[in-house]
């Protein structure tokens, strides 16, 4: 065993001489693990590579590949799939192989050998090898070669690096933190629910009027899941343009479009083991719907400009305000895609309709707001709970949870009164709300919301809990828009 070490720093960008082009290479970047028992093919590797890896060990025979593996800690294996004299089926090649990624499973294996058999770089390719050269080998084909071996480590390290992190970021932002269900009959059973469907992979529709807590119950179900140390991605459905829907969703590769600087990974792939949360899932265009609906169907994506299909694993949330079977009677959406996202479904009931639980909830954000803007001891009057439950609380629990946050951050009493409590004025028609639809609902809160922030949208948007695009796109909607 020879192990050839680079005297430069991991961080030196010093250039060097490439004998092999006629430019120049980057500093050496990380190790390389060569295993060949021709030493005249060892040497020759050693005096090519040298310029391009920090360290370089050269092996002769693979006994000593697990000792290797744990003492050098390679970034790369470049191996010889032939060692017994006489021997060239490759299946020795194939033995190690199966035995580093035991080891190591995303260890970037580059094969080599001097017989170019398909069936058996095929054969390679499936058991977990990265790519596959023939000798006599083309020195700068070998280095592209193994220097993008070398940058798929770097990706897996990145993203397995990414992933301890928003587990650690999970677990961190999971402890202690509590959802308050409320008392409400309808609650305990949409609780019930829950816990029995979460630790399943069905896929999920949860249904109700804006404000109820969508995403909440999305949070919990993921929280509750046999997922819930992967991560989970939400996408506003509403607030993605048909134009970037695909590279938003299924990514892109590098100048696919003009815009299109680098390689990006789409939400379907950052998503790959977890679980995806498509919130306004109703807003989605017809056109569109049918390449979501391929992409859930098939269980892979293709990125913008690529044509290599991605194997996608997730778990579906699918979230929306409006009725999506009223929406297949228009036309609207496709009863397929219905049928493939809404396995369960969750209807979450207003909160005009279970004025129990306003109590409950007040009280919770009043404890939450409380110890944010370091109010000690404050507390809610009776006829404060009594002016709340009495509301009907167009926006929900958003409105709810927003009105005690105001609250608690104007209020110079310890004993919240009912003139501290601001509410939303009955809106200028004086209508029940149980007598509207929920779009007419929907277009009065934007147009109270917009009047009380004197149209400043981003205010707007803030109060009513939704993203800016999200907000410009329901005000296009209810010709909102001046």
């Amino acid at each position: 065993m020879i192990v050839v070490r680079s005297a430069e720093s991991r961080n030196n960008i010093k250039k060097y001489p490439d004998s092999t082009t006629s430019g120049t290479v980057t500093a050496q970047r990380g190790g390389i693990l060569i295993v060949d028992d021709n030493k005249n093919v060892l040497t020759a590797l050693r005096i090519l590579l040298e310029n391009y890896f920090e360290s370089i060990t050269l092996l002769s025979s693979p006994k000593q590949i697990h000792t290797l593996l744990r003492e050098a800690a390679p970034d790369i294996v470049l191996l010889d799939m032939n060692f017994s004299a006489g021997i060239n089926s490759g299946n020795e090649g194939l033995y190690w192989l199966s035995e580093i990624k035991k080891q190591d499973a995303d260890l970037p294996v580059v094969l080599f050998t001097a017989y170019a058999d398909i069936d058996l770089a095929v054969k390679a390719l499936k058991l977990g090898a990265t790519d596959f050269v023939v000798k006599p080998w083309n020195n700068a084909k070998l280095i592209a070669t193994l220097q993008a071996a070398y940058s798929l480590r770097e990706s897996r390290n990145n993203v397995k690096q990414l992933r301890e992190r928003q587990s650690v970021l999970n677990s961190e932002l999971n402890k202690g933190q509590t959802v308050c269900w409320g008392i409400s009959e309808a609650v305990r059973n949409l609780r019930l629910l829950i816990e029995k469907v979460a630790r399943t992979d069905a896929n999920i529709l949860i249904t109700g009027e804006n404000g109820t807590g969508k995403e909440v119950i999305a949070r919990e179900i993921q929280r509750l899941s046999l997922r819930n140390k992967e991560i989970l991605i939400t996408v506003d459905m509403g607030a993605v343009t048909e134009s970037l829907f695909e590279s938003e969703l299924f990514g892109h590769v590098k100048g696919s479009f003009t815009d299109a600087k680098t390689d990006r990974t789409g939400k379907f792939e950052a998503a790959n083991h977890g679980t995806l949360f498509l919130d306004e899932i109703g807003n989605l265009s017809y056109p569109l719907q049918a390449k979501l609906l391929n992409a859930l169907q098939s269980r892979q994506i293709v990125r913008v400009g690529g044509n290599k299909p991605i194997p996608v694993d997730i778990r579906l949330i699918c979230a929306t305000n409006r009725d999506l079977r009223e929406l297949v009677g228009k036309g609207e959406f496709r009863e397929d895609l219905l049928y493939r996202i809404n396995t369960i479904q969750i209807e979450i009931p207003p909160l005009r309709e279970r004025k129990e639980d306003i109590p409950p909830l007040a009280e919770f954000f009043l404890e939450k707001y409380a110890k944010k803007y370091n109010k000690k001891n404050i507390s809610f009057s009776p006829s404060t709970l009594n002016k709340l439950q009495a509301y009907h609380w167009p926006g929900n629990i958003r409105e709810l949870q927003h009105t005690v946050e105001k609250t608690v951050i104007l209020s110079e009493t310890n004993v919240l009164q009912i003139n501290d409590i601001y509410l939303s004025p009955s809106n200028p028609a004086n209508i029940e709300l149980d007598n509207m639809t929920l779009e007419d609902a929907e277009k009065i809160l934007i147009q109270n919301s917009l009047k009380r922030n004197r149209e400043n949208l981003s205010a707007v948007a803030a109060e009513l809990g939704i993203t800016r695009p999200t907000l410009y796109s329901k005000m296009r909607k209810y010709h909102l828009v001046k």
